[in-house]
């Protein structure tokens, strides 16, 4: 389970998932102590895992030993949340979601160009290389660690910039912790400065309310989802498998979720089934699930970031991300909250553009699972922003990535 080998202690995939669900509990009783956190609704993952992570950069300057991770456990559980995000996704929804979902994408592609600009101007002032500031753009803010880490190589061969990996896996890890601080903050100073409320009261898509918490649910309900889940991703794995071979490559949680939404709404919500049960679709024990993998996925990437490769890339690279956190502050509150309509739900999706902007898909989600269960649940922005930062956002950025590269760098 655990290895020491060349200055690196590696742990093992089992006491990665055990220590994913310590930090949990870390954060959950850290947010309850400190009312500053549970106020801003920062996830509860983000605070332990930060935490946790700091301790590792201060053991790793006492001992100058690394701390490594396994993290094939954390994967799985990312198909299985959005599985979970797909299975409750019904056709109503995806019809509501329409419009609002046309003009989020439009608001997203348009600020990803932003991003690359600003990127290339800040790295233009201290003398750097255009692709040093696509780097600080959407190859790691919008991409996350999977992009930068995937065009880290081609950047260092083809422009000259021998230390792009690192380049990219500090700013996509700076980025991740900005994106989780942010989303929480945004909804409640939108919430509290214009009265919002939900429009009406709904089940939640991630999580328990406390009434359902107290109601509590079976082993039967438990595994009634589960067993929904499993066949989904089988159907998320033939799709995979079917798009790879048209030349198409999605990550499988992609696939996954669509594969919950087909079966969400091509079978019959009370068609028999071996478990006697209706599909359970937006069922205590579905948004149970949901909630529990994206927690531990969320608290064990935050706690395997390794800090202390970070410090010597301070300079430009803080002042890149300085000015891409006020961009994504200001396009928020000025442009997605007023163009998504001023209500609850634009609210709900300012905290997952928050992810969005600066972090990953499941930052976003996790922004918005912390607003839902404090403020009341919203649908319609766990049914777009999903579609829109899983889906759309690599396509687009995989020709973004080269245009900027290929004309500024």
């Amino acid at each position: 389970m655990i290895e020491l080998e060349n200055g690196a202690l590696t742990i093992g995939p089992f006491l990665a998932f055990t220590l994913g669900i310590i930090v949990l509990f870390v954060g959950k009783r850290l947010n309850n102590a400190v009312g500053a956190l549970r106020e801003f609704s920062i996830p509860e993952p983000v605070t332990g895992g930060l935490l946790l992570s700091i301790l590792f950069g201060l053991f790793y300057w006492g001992t100058n030993i690394g701390v490594e991770f396994d993290l094939a456990a954390r994967d799985l559980l990312l198909v299985y949340f959005f599985t979970t995000i797909g299975i409750n996704a019904s056709l109503s929804d995806l019809r509501a979601g329409g419009k609002p979902l046309l003009i989020l994408l439009a608001i997203t592609i348009a600020y990803m160009v932003l991003q690359n600009l600003t990127g290339i101007s800040v790295a233009a002032l201290f003398g750097l290389p255009a692709s040093v500031g696509v780097l600080g753009g959407t190859v790691s803010l919008i991409g996350g660690h999977g992009t930068a880490i995937a065009w880290a190589p081609q950047i260092a061969d083809e422009y000259g910039i021998a230390n792009a990996m690192e380049i990219g896996i500090a700013c996509a890890t700076f980025g991740l912790i900005l994106a989780s601080l942010m989303g929480g903050p945004i909804a409640k100073f939108l919430i509290a400065r214009y009265d919002l409320k939900p429009s009406e009261v709904q089940p939640q898509d991630v999580g328990l309310s406390v009434d359902e918490a107290r109601d509590g649910i079976n082993h039967l309900d438990f595994l009634d989802a589960l067993l929904a889940i499993h066949v989904a991703v089988i159907l998320g794995l033939i799709l995979n498998e079917v798009v790879a071979d048209l030349g198409l490559q999605l990550p499988l949680f992609v696939t996954c979720l669509f594969a919950g939404i087909i079966l969400t709404n091509l079978v019959p919500k009370n068609f028999p089934r071996l478990s006697g049960r209706e599909w359970p679709t937006r069922t205590p024990a579905m948004a149970l699930i949901a909630d529990i993998a994206l927690g531990t996925f969320l608290a064990m990437s935050l706690m395997s970031m390794q800090l202390w490769t970070l410090i010597d890339l301070a300079g430009p690279i803080f002042t890149i991300l300085a000015a891409q956190f006020t961009l994504a502050i200001a396009v928020n509150i000025f442009i997605v909250f007023r163009v998504m309509g001023r209500n609850y739900d634009a609210a709900v999706v300012c905290a997952g553009f928050g992810g969005i902007s600066l972090g990953s898909t499941p930052t976003a989600m996790a922004n918005m699972a912390a607003v839902a269960q404090r403020y009341g649940a919203s649908h319609l922005a766990f049914i777009i922003v999903p579609l829109v930062c899983a889906f759309f956002i690599d396509l687009v950025n995989a020709m973004l990535i080269p245009f900027f590269l290929g004309h500024f760098g």
